[in-house]
């Protein structure tokens, strides 16, 4: 057996919320400083929208803090290329099964990466695996846990004692009708595992016949096929515990003998600001909570349209502030007036690198990114009158993240920073007579500040323009009229019409900024 506890010395102490144990857990991973983790993906029937974003970023992001923190992880992401939906939606258009999800892959990877979503190491495809599927149902029926009627095989709940154990339901309470296959099956809540053909539809050989593999057995075969029967941490959507996460231990820990994966966890769901649905409408097979169920769908105007849609409007950085600015348990409140609130609040670390490279520093975007141990190594390079302070935000942001990689409390702590970084460049007058000494010292703050960003996957390039981009450009211009006729005021001593513009424009919302080098603006 594997040894499960980690080398203390080396590794920090992580706490994570485990859904099956509903508490906090202390990390401890299969095989000493690797982390297997795996997320269920999308299925891949029309354009990604932004319910399908969320888990991508978080585990992006628990990723990205692991590794920051002297784990090696490796991220398994599938891709769900077979189901009933993508069916009905190929027959729909005119086209086949396959080359509709490839089209809608493609969507998912390119909205991925707008988001800076590039640490996923392994992106399975459930028709890539049908041989290792048909393997695993095959296993579960030698082993008496599932059994073949008619052309498909379900799962017999009755003969695992743990099925329900992730919800924390009986048997009894799972079990609906047992929906248009009910008379195959030996009690209503057998799930199936493989599913016969209809005619025309795609269909793999087996030793049931022709079919296709049901949804729950794809995800056990791809996870043990590529991370191994245990593996330490299973991600999803709130509205997957069950029946989708509570099917996959059941057919896993059976066929196996051992636990399927040692931390389950569960981000909240995205909801309209004001509104109580879930992105993307009802849960998939209406087994999530009542509560779920009864959610009001969420129409294109809150946030189902495709995802390509909204980055039209949003820079994709403003969406991933908002994302990252709750914690990934609890529901994230969408639309229009929170991604308002999340560009704004993305200016104030602009302005702040604008400021930085105005005082002569390089690019923030371009500064080199540490470790957590070189990162703690290096806050000894700080000036004596900053030092404590940005040592405890820090401190305050790693512990956050610690503490089930709590992102709000490590977000909030980089907005202290900012406000810490200017303070310190006013109190030193970097704009005026900067001295080599504060300039070195800045250096060293900023970073810091490029270490922790860095760790949710922020700030990793200079934001690109996206389809608003002809209206900002528009809002640019006009502002650098609007400054050169001040200016033009100012120097024929015409105060009254200076003040005025200043004014105006800040009542407009609009602040400028006289530095030495000329004037700028931003937004309030």
């Amino acid at each position: 057996m594997a040894e499960t506890q980690q080398a203390s010395q080396t590794l920090p102490t992580i706490e994570i919320y485990n859904t099956l144990s509903h508490k906090k857990e202390s990390f401890q991973t299969v095989s000493p400083g690797k982390v297997g983790m795996y997320l269920c993906g999308p299925t891949v029937y029309k354009p990604s929208h932004i319910g399908h974003m969320v888990g991508p970023v978080i585990f992006d992001t628990v990723k990205r803090y692991l590794v920051y923190s002297g784990w090696h992880v490796t991220w398994v992401v599938n891709i769900t290329d077979v189901d009933d939906k993508l069916i009905a939606e190929s027959a729909a258009r005119g086209m086949s099964m396959a080359d509709l999800a490839r089209e809608m892959t493609t969507d998912y990877l390119d909205n991925l990466a707008a988001l800076g979503v590039d640490g996923i190491d392994e992106m399975p495809k459930a028709t890539d695996h049908i041989d290792g599927i048909i393997a695993f149902i095959q296993g579960l029926v030698d082993k008496g846990f599932a059994y073949a009627a008619d052309g498909d095989v379900y799962f017999d709940v009755t003969k695992d004692d743990d099925y329900g154990k992730l919800t924390n339901r009986t048997v009894e309470q799972t079990q609906g009708e047992g929906g248009s296959t009910a008379d195959r099956k030996r009690s209503p809540a057998d799930f199936a595992l493989w599913k016969q053909a209809k005619p025309g539809e795609p269909s793999w050989e087996s030793p049931w016949g022709p079919g296709r593999p049901g949804w729950h057995i794809e995800c056990s075969a791809m996870s043990g096929a590529l991370l191994g029967k245990h593996f330490d941490i299973h991600g999803g959507g709130l509205d997957l515990v069950f029946p989708h996460h509570e099917n996959e231990i059941a057919q896993s820990e059976s066929l196996h003998g051992c636990p399927m994966a040692t931390y389950w966890m569960h981000n909240g769901l995205m909801q309209a600001a004001g509104a109580a649905g879930k992105v993307g409408g009802r849960p998939r097979d209406g087994g999530a909570d009542p509560a779920d169920q009864a959610a009001t769908k969420i129409s294109k105007s809150t946030g189902a349209e495709p995802f390509k849609e909204l980055l039209s409007r949003h820079r994709p950085e403003a969406i991933k502030l908002l994302l990252l600015s709750t914690h990934y348990r609890s529901p994230i409140h969408f639309g229009e007036e929170p991604l308002g609130e999340s560009a704004r609040a993305l200016e104030a670390f602009e302005r702040l690198f604008a400021r930085y490279e105005r005082l002569g520093g390089p690019s923030f975007y371009g500064l080199p990114t540490r470790d957590r141990q070189a990162g703690t190594a290096a806050l000894a390079d700080l000036a004596a009158d900053v030092s404590e302070e940005v040592s405890a935000l820090r401190t305050r942001f790693l512990e956050a993240m610690d503490d089930d990689f709590n992102t709000a409390i490590a977000v909030a702590s980089l907005f202290d920073f900012v406000r810490l970084t200017n303070k310190f460049i006013d109190s030193h007058g970097l704009e005026k007579a900067p001295q080599p000494a504060d300039r070195q010292a800045l250096d060293a703050i900023m970073l810091v500040l490029r270490e922790l960003t860095g760790t949710l996957g922020l700030f990793l390039a200079p934001p690109v323009a996206t389809g608003g981009s002809a209206d900002e450009a528009l809002v640019g211009s006009l502002m650098d009229l609007v400054i050169e006729l001040r200016a033009r005021a100012r120097k024929a001593k015409d105060f009254a019409t200076a003040d005025l513009i200043r004014d105006s424009l800040g009542e407009a919302g609009i602040q400028l900024e006289d530095r030495p080098d000329g004037t700028g603006w931003s937004k309030k």
